[in-house]
């Protein structure tokens, strides 16, 4: 049996994205899951997907006995945060945290899990920013 992670997508308007994600592992962990694709047209503005425009804003997390790791997929994917315990990272001073724009980028996000035991929980609520320039 495999992890099964929840997504919810809370609010696609044109220019927020919110996803809640809600995990409780069975020990098999999570490596490399894309949360959010920022090529797909279920979140385009005007036609065009957010791809690298993609900003995080900010991140609410409870996350018990495991570490949750988020990345920039790429050719290379790009550290974004590591979480454990419970708390919130805000990036809205910064008018959010923007894709790297590494080699292969995408813009979209990318999960794993780290030291999942039996029972081990997450829940993570994702604002984002879809940054799509307008013309």
């Amino acid at each position: 049996m495999a992890d099964v992670m929840m997504s919810q997508v809370m609010a696609n308007g044109p220019r927020n994205l919110a996803v809640k994600l809600t995990d409780v592992s069975d020990g098999t962990g999570l490596a490399s899951v894309r949360i959010v694709d920022a090529q797909s047209v279920a979140f385009s503005v005007g036609g065009q997907a957010p791809g690298v425009h993609l900003k995080v804003r900010r991140i609410a997390y409870d996350v018990h006995g495991m570490v949750v790791r988020l990345q920039w997929e790429a050719t290379e994917p790009v550290d974004l945060a590591t979480l454990s315990g419970f708390g919130h990272l805000d990036f809205r001073r910064l008018q959010g945290i923007a894709n790297p724009k590494a080699p292969g980028a995408t813009g979209s996000i990318l999960l794993s899990t780290i030291g999942a035991a039996a029972g081990s929980a997450f829940t993570l609520d994702l604002e984002m920013v879809k940054g799509v320039p307008q013309e």
